[in-house]
């Protein structure tokens, strides 16, 4: 069966709307992701979309990415292949 994340994605703003909370990911070392594929910090910027500034604000721990640039970290971390297929 396929999903359909646009309706999972309803649904979760949903829950958080009504005060449930949602699912805490905890993100994995940033740097260590972007070290094991091997690839510099303009790189792994323009891969997420992002400038290599608020990268290494993340990076550094003195912001948090959110939204897509979250879920391209963790499928990085998790399925680095996927990433790089799609880059």
């Amino acid at each position: 069966m396929k999903r359909d994340i646009g309706k999972e994605i309803l649904e979760g703003v949903r829950e958080l709307k009504q005060g449930r909370t949602g699912r805490i990911t905890t993100l994995p070392p940033i740097a260590g992701t972007r070290e094991a594929l091997a690839l510099s910090q303009a790189e792994f910027a323009r891969l997420l979309g992002v400038s290599v500034r608020t990268l290494q604000e993340w990076e550094q721990g003195r912001r948090a990415p959110s939204g897509a640039a979250r879920t391209l970290i963790l499928i990085a971390n998790r399925n680095p292949k996927a990433l790089l297929d799609v880059a």
